[in-house]
């Protein structure tokens, strides 16, 4: 069955509306950037690079696996001391990777799955607003932080949260709320939260089945003659598409998972594309055209592909390109709107952070810490392989013209203003 793609300019409305009205190219202000998409601008990026090529390099407490979020001239992370069980949250100056402010929080130590921990949800943030989010068995916290000097602004407790993999979902901005993922295992209380992102207060709660924790950071999507949707994924529920502003069911897809859901959805050219699996790998990605309710359209499963499918890892694209990248390192580029397959190679290695697209070129770090470049074409081409010194399991993430890495205990800037 042949279906012709949605219009191009469709991805060019849902990122205008997830986008606050003041962010520009400066900005990166959720885990893998602008709606999820993993692309962006950074000037000066080699194809390879050694130390001397950083602008900065700077040592951080503890470890973290989480994602840096950018506003202007600030970088966001956390980090854990797991032995303290002491949650960080650290802004650094982006000019020369100086500690501007650094907040900590305490949490109760508790028994750890061994590729997890405490700071793997990336931040959110806007403006004004930082917003974090972690969760132990004993609480589910959301915090708002002054992003300019980490003051309190509100905090939200929501609950124990029950996971035997423990949490890593990230806040995402919608409208006049931060939205949070809250899809717990058997015995928790499962939902999906809007809160008010100046008070805290809740706007909505939709509450869900407990079957399997997720992992997966929703996306939004903006269709034309259409209502903004958020996009959450689950095993219990599938796909399912809710109104940022009410917490309404606009339409869902429920039994479109047989497994886990721990990478997150790319939204491309109006296409959804998401995943499920377990252990390391994945069962199968779909490609799905959402439900337009205004317009009397119905969600519909495109394809699937199941050979090497990506589990933990998000998909990015280059239109009409889609280039999935499974966690044993086989990427495999296909075309969007059919699935067809232009390549299947293994690159090698074993990943649990997710590629961005920087023009024609894809960047993926191995949790060895050995930075993957692929050029983002129909034919299969490795560029570089760079050693990044150490482990890690995060996504780059690009503002300002620049690259920024982070590894277990370090983070890096490559690339933008003052380049080498």
């Amino acid at each position: 069955m042949k279906h012709s793609p949605l219009p191009v300019f469709l991805s060019l409305l849902f990122v205008a509306w997830t986008v606050p009205s003041t962010a520009s190219d400066r900005e990166w202000t959720r885990f893998r950037g602008p709606n999820g998409c993993g692309a962006g601008e950074a000037f000066g990026i080699p194809e390879t690079w050694t130390e001397r090529d950083y602008r900065w390099r700077v040592e951080l407490p503890g470890k973290g696996f989480s994602s840096p979020v950018v506003w202007d001239d600030r970088l966001y992370l956390t980090s854990t001391i797991e032995e303290t069980a002491t949650f960080i949250v650290l802004c650094l100056n982006t000019t020369d990777g100086s500690l501007r402010w650094r907040k900590d929080f305490q949490a109760k130590p508790h028994p750890k799955f061994k590729a997890n921990c405490d700071a793997s949800a990336s931040g959110a943030v806007d403006e004004d607003r930082l917003y974090i989010v972690w969760a132990t068995p004993d609480e589910h916290v959301a915090v708002a932080l002054d992003q300019r000097d980490g003051r309190d602004l509100w905090r939200r407790e929501l609950g124990p949260f029950v996971a035997e993999d423990g949490f890593g979902v990230s806040p995402i901005l919608a409208g006049e709320v931060v939205v949070l993922g809250n899809d717990q295992d058997p015995g928790g209380k499962s939902s999906i939260v809007a809160l008010d992102r100046k008070t805290g207060e809740t706007r909505w709660e939709v509450n869900r089945e407990s079957k399997k924790a997720t992992f997966s950071t929703p996306c939004l999507f903006e269709p034309e003659g259409g209502q903004p949707q958020v996009i959450v994924l689950s095993c219990a529920h599938g796909i399912t598409s809710l109104d940022p502003a009410t917490g309404a069911a606009n339409w869902a897809l429920d039994d479109v998972f047989e497994l886990r859901t721990t990478g997150s959805p790319l939204v491309a050219s109006g296409i959804l594309f998401a995943s499920n699996g377990a252990g390391t790998a994945g069962k199968y990605l779909v490609a799905v055209r959402p439900g337009i309710p205004e317009r009397g359209i119905r969600p519909e499963v495109l394809y699937k592909i199941s050979q090497a499918a990506p589990y933990v890892i998000t998909p990015v694209a280059k239109w009409p390109l889609v280039f999935l990248w499974s966690d044993r390192g086989i990427v495999t580029c296909i075309d969007g709107p059919t699935g067809n397959v232009h390549w299947r190679e293994r690159v090698g290695g074993e990943y649990l952070g997710s590629p961005v697209r920087v023009g024609d070129r894809i960047y993926c770090i191995a949790n060895s810490g050995e930075m993957v470049v692929l050029a983002a074409a129909e034919q299969f081409k490795v560029l570089a392989r760079v050693d990044l010194g150490e482990p890690s399991h995060s996504t780059p993430s690009l503002a300002g013209g620049a690259m920024y890495l982070r590894t277990l205990s370090h983070a890096m800037a490559l690339g933008g203003k003052n380049a080498r």
